[in-house]
């Protein structure tokens, strides 16, 4: 097991620290996209979990959607939920709140506690993977362990 870089630390950290022992690995590419990670981990596109932050736009406060790498996030229904206007998040605003930069946003190991919605999607999977704070940083994990590490809100995001 080689030495993690410092983001990837983190997560690994908050993974023990949370009662699990889900290893964080680095791939030698990158797995900046889901079609990356699932290429080189030999998986379903729809088996990575990707970690998406939007701004609320009226609180500028972080929304994260962990959706499953098939499917794109439905704005308007996360705005149902919230009742509030979803925003783009720029790689200032996603690195202020998280810690991590586009491409190796983890579910888990934030600056700040998140509100969190979970893709249903991903629950049809015995096991999924998750970026794990770095774009070559992942980690595995069951959707269950996501939900229960997240503590996120499993809604339909398309």
């Amino acid at each position: 097991m080689g030495v993690l870089k410092e983001s990837a630390q983190i997560v690994q950290d908050v993974i023990i620290q949370s009662g699990y022992n889900n290893q964080v690995i680095e791939l030698p590419q990158s797995a900046r996209t889901a079609q990356e990670a699932a290429d080189a981990l030999n998986c379903k596109v729809a088996q990575i979990a990707k970690s998406i932050i939007f701004r609320l736009v009226e609180s500028n406060e972080p929304v994260l959607v962990i959706a499953s790498g098939v499917n794109r996030v439905n704005e308007q229904q996360i705005e149902l939920l919230l009742n509030q206007k979803l925003g783009k998040a720029d790689a200032e605003f996603v690195r202020e709140y998280t810690g991590f930069v586009i491409g190796g946003v983890s579910p888990i190991g934030h600056k700040n506690t998140l509100l969190t919605f979970i893709d249903e999607d991903l629950f049809q999977y015995e096991e999924i993977w998750a970026a794990a704070g770095h774009p070559k940083a992942i980690f595995q994990l069951t959707p269950n362990e996501l939900l229960e590490m997240t503590k996120g809100t499993v809604v339909n995001i398309k």
